[in-house]
């Protein structure tokens, strides 16, 4: 496999041990030749077992992927999986420098087929489907008992995202032509995922934090490929499937026009791109920032949409760390179009969200919001928008 140059960055492609895929993205002024760069380690063949089952109740499909459970848990600094491997110290990057880096995750929830350990998937709890409904929901491979259970391969594909070699770094830190490289690195990936057959949806993401639950420190985010459109996707879609019969005209759009117009929840803008908190806000601390036209995923953008994409992504993001004196787990989630349907419909956009509410004191989800689905938001809105305002970035 050769490097290439796509766009704004170097791209060099390379192979793990086990198999598994990795790409180097580089900064323009750091393109180096990395295809002699070789993983030592002894691994075994990637495997996984991974399953999606349906939930009739709710209409939704759920991921069984229990050989995530041992996957690496909060391992010592000198030990990070994601920093550059170095003399007594192989990691998952085998360069001993790197600026952003994708590769295959090692424990994913979806994987392709080749990776999937035939005696666990798919699962033994169903039976031939009889009656039509994989076919008629667009999972003609499945297998399940009628009316009853309904499973088929998790086929899909889940990648790892590290946004720099630096192990004490966070995303707030990097810098613009960094997080433009990044912006790169998600657009080449979500084209390559939204290739595969099997892939109806990608998903662009960060966690940050250990009180999201991230059992890796080191600054890095993934993409899932999933296998079906995801149950909030689909919520929004049917959303604005009923606004667009009803007037004519995109819900997003108009959403984005209700909050330049009423200008009360604005954070920060440009030229391309607005950053508001949500009128009905779940979250203590939630921003989407959309582009200021409508785009139905990351590679639509244009060159100067993702150079203003990156200064204002830094902006909003060291607004929220300020507001608290505190750490700031969040979650950044890129809401991209489904692949092949509604694409007509969907619009680009990113949810920034924290559950910190105060200093020391986070937002749980109790019995109303995990049970019921029903958030009770302790912030005002309007409020968490003039403080994040008021801010310096």
């Amino acid at each position: 496999m050769s490097a290439v140059d796509i766009g704004h960055v170097h791209v060099t492609p390379a192979v793990l041990a086990d198999g598994r895929e990795l790409f180097y993205f580089d900064d323009p002024s750091t393109a180096t030749d990395r295809r002699d760069i070789v993983d030592q380690r002894p691994l075994p063949p990637a495997m996984a077992s991974s399953t999606v089952r349906f939930d009739r109740l709710l209409g939704e499909w759920v991921a069984i992927a229990g050989h995530r459970q041992s996957r690496t848990y909060l391992p010592p600094d000198d030990e990070c999986p994601l920093c550059p491997s170095r003399s007594g110290h192989q990691s998952e990057i085998p360069a001993h420098d790197y600026d952003v880096v994708v590769f295959e995750n090692r424990f994913p929830s979806f994987a392709s087929p080749s990776e999937l350990d035939p005696e666990n998937s798919p699962d033994g709890n169903g039976f031939p489907d009889t009656t039509g409904f994989a076919e008629r929901t667009g999972f003609a491979g499945s297998i399940g008992l009628p009316d009853s259970f309904l499973s088929r391969p998790g086929v899909g594909r889940c990648e790892v995202v590290c946004f720099t070699s630096d192990h004490d770094a966070a995303f707030s830190s990097l810098s613009p032509t960094r997080v433009r490289t990044v912006i790169e690195a998600w657009v080449a990936r979500s084209e390559a995922l939204a290739a595969i057959p099997e892939v109806e949806q990608v998903f662009c993401f960060e966690n940050r934090g250990e009180e999201i639950g991230v059992t890796l420190s080191h600054p890095h985010g993934q993409i899932y490929g999933y296998p079906f459109v995801t149950p909030r996707t689909a919520q929004m879609l049917d959303s604005a499937r009923t606004h667009l019969a009803a007037t004519g005209r995109n819900l997003f759009a108009d959403v984005l026009d209700a909050e330049l117009r009423s200008g009360e929840r604005i954070v920060a803008s440009n030229e391309h791109w607005t950053a508001f908190v949500p009128f009905a806000a779940r979250w203590p601390l939630e921003v989407h920032l959309y582009p200021n036209r409508q785009v139905p995923d990351l590679p639509s953008l244009t060159d100067t949409e993702r150079e203003q994409l990156a200064a204002i992504y830094l902006d909003v993001l060291r607004r929220m760390e300020r507001v608290h004196q505190d750490s700031l787990p969040y979650i950044a989630a890129w809401h991209q179009a489904p692949v092949r349907i509604d694409r007509d419909l969907a619009y680009l956009h990113l949810e920034l969200f924290s559950i910190r509410r105060a200093p020391g004191k986070l937002k749980y989800l109790a019995g109303s919001e995990s049970a019921m689905g029903a958030f009770v938001n302790d912030v005002l809105p309007e409020e968490a928008a003039r403080r994040m305002r008021e801010v310096t970035s």
